[in-house]
């Protein structure tokens, strides 16, 4: 999963460089010609080398059995706004699903030489250019220590802002791109990545994969984990990615306030 996470990335920064060809989709979002070309490489990649495992991207869908119990979620290339604007905060996220369950997840930063990979059960690792990979581990959280928000680059708008004011402890906010927010949080850098605009299933499946491996958790707000499968609703519900529990129940806790003020 991690060489064809490779292979798409370098299909991507074929075309990072160069005014590419853009399309606009059904729901208003943007389509690259880079989109294409990684989606085409992973497909060939899967199909070779896992026959006969269904696969479902944002850009197309295996054919056959669509209530496959194990299937690949792909999203070729995640945060295709941050790759329009050359800011090197989009990634391709490659997930392997079981029973509702991401079990393996690949989310590969081609501008950042950033590889995130995970396996139920066996931990999770970052490797950065050629480096050799350090593994994962998510930061506790000191409440008399601001918490760390992150957010996304271009979506939450006044549902974000309302909930971070309501957060009853000091706090510091960045944004970041695509599938990197869960990722920052597993590596330690962030505490906390509450998100209430629309998500799919393959945006996060691979990114929940890699934070879960290294000690922290993506849950809805009614604090069950997020689910994923082929007969289920293609949108996310809303949902809190945290590193530290405690954390958490200031994240719903915050959401539920918010809630009452508006």
């Amino acid at each position: 999963m991690c060489s064809i996470a490779h292979a798409a990335g370098q299909e991507i920064m074929a075309v990072y460089g160069q005014d590419g060809a853009v399309w606009q989709k059904d729901d208003t979002s943007p389509l690259t010609e880079a989109d294409l070309r990684a989606d085409a490489v992973i497909r060939k990649g899967l199909e070779a080398a896992f026959p006969g495992v269904f696969v479902l991207s944002e850009e197309s869908r295996s054919a056959g059995d669509a209530a496959a119990d194990a299937f690949f979620l792909v999203d070729p290339l995640d945060g295709t706004k941050e790759f329009l604007k050359r800011n090197g905060e989009f990634t391709v996220n490659i997930a392997l699903v079981q029973q509702g369950v991401p079990i393996a997840g690949v989310v590969f930063a081609p501008a950042l030489g950033e590889l995130y990979y995970a396996a139920l059960g066996l931990g999770g690792w970052v490797q950065i250019a050629d480096s050799a990979p350090q593994t994962l581990q998510v930061a506790a959280w000191q409440p008399t220590e601001p918490m760390r928000v992150i957010g996304s680059r271009s979506h939450g708008g006044d549902k974000l802002a309302a909930w971070l004011a309501t957060l009853s402890c000091q706090h510091s906010f960045v944004a970041a791109g695509s599938s990197l927010k869960f990722c920052r949080i597993a590596q330690g850098q962030a505490d906390i990545y509450p998100r209430f605009g629309p998500t799919s299933q393959w945006d996060t499946a691979a990114a929940h994969c890699v934070l879960v491996a290294a000690g922290g958790a993506v849950l809805d707000l009614a604090g069950s984990p997020l689910q994923y499968g082929l007969q289920r609703p293609l949108l996310n519900p809303e949902f809190v990615a945290v590193g530290d529990n405690v954390v958490l129940a200031v994240g719903i806790m915050s959401k539920t306030q918010c809630e009452k003020q508006t």
